[in-house]
C-alpha cells in the first residue's frame, strides 16, 4: 500500500488509479470493513488523527479532485464522507521533509521506467508539493515508512 504525501498531481495516471484503490481499501480498514491491511504502517498518521475517517476521507477527496481535472471517472459516492461535510474542518496532518523527498525520490524512480514522459515533465520540479491534507515540516523519514 502506498499512500503517496505527494500532491496527486504529480502521479502519473497508473500512480493515481492505485492510490485511489490503495486510499479506498484505507479507508475500509479504518471504518472497519475489512480484517485485511490493520496491521499496515502507512495507516498510523490515519489513526493518530483525531478524526481518522475525516482524514482518509479528505485524502481521498484529493485524489478525487485531480481525477476530475485530468477528466477521469473515479467514483465519488466510494468516499465514506462528502466533500462539503468537512474538508475545510479537518485538521491537516504533518509530513516531514524527509518523507517527502523520500517519496519524490521513490516516484521519480517508478516513473522512469513506467511513465517516461511524465518523468521528463517532473525532473525539473523543484520541491515537490504534498497533498492538500498534508503540511510539510521540517523533519526525517517519519517512523512508519518501510521504503529503503
Amino acid at each position: 500500500m502506498r499512500l503517496w504525501s505527494l500532491d496527486p498531481a504529480l502521479l502519473d495516471r497508473q500512480g493515481l488509479v492505485a492510490c485511489w484503490r490503495e486510499a479506498l481499501l484505507a479507508q475500509a480498514v479504518l471504518l472497519g470493513r475489512t480484517r485485511g491491511y490493520t496491521a499496515h504502517p502507512q495507516l498510523e498518521r490515519f489513526r493518530e488523527h483525531p478524526q481518522p475517517a475525516a482524514a482518509i476521507s479528505a485524502y481521498l477527496h484529493g485524489l478525487h479532485d485531480e481525477a476530475m481535472r485530468r477528466g477521469y471517472q473515479f467514483d465519488e459516492q466510494r468516499i465514506a464522507q462528502p466533500l462539503e461535510q468537512h474538508v475545510h474542518d479537518t485538521p491537516r496532518i504533518f509530513v516531514t521533509t524527509g518523507q517527502l523527498d523520500l517519496e519524490w525520490k521513490h516516484l521519480l524512480h517508478k516513473l522512469a521506467v513506467r511513465s517516461p514522459a511524465h518523468h521528463a515533465r517532473l525532473v525539473s520540479t523543484g520541491s515537490p508539493a504534498p497533498h492538500p491534507l498534508f503540511v510539510a515540516v521540517p523533519g526525517d523519514v517519519a517512523s512508519w515508512e518501510r521504503a529503503s
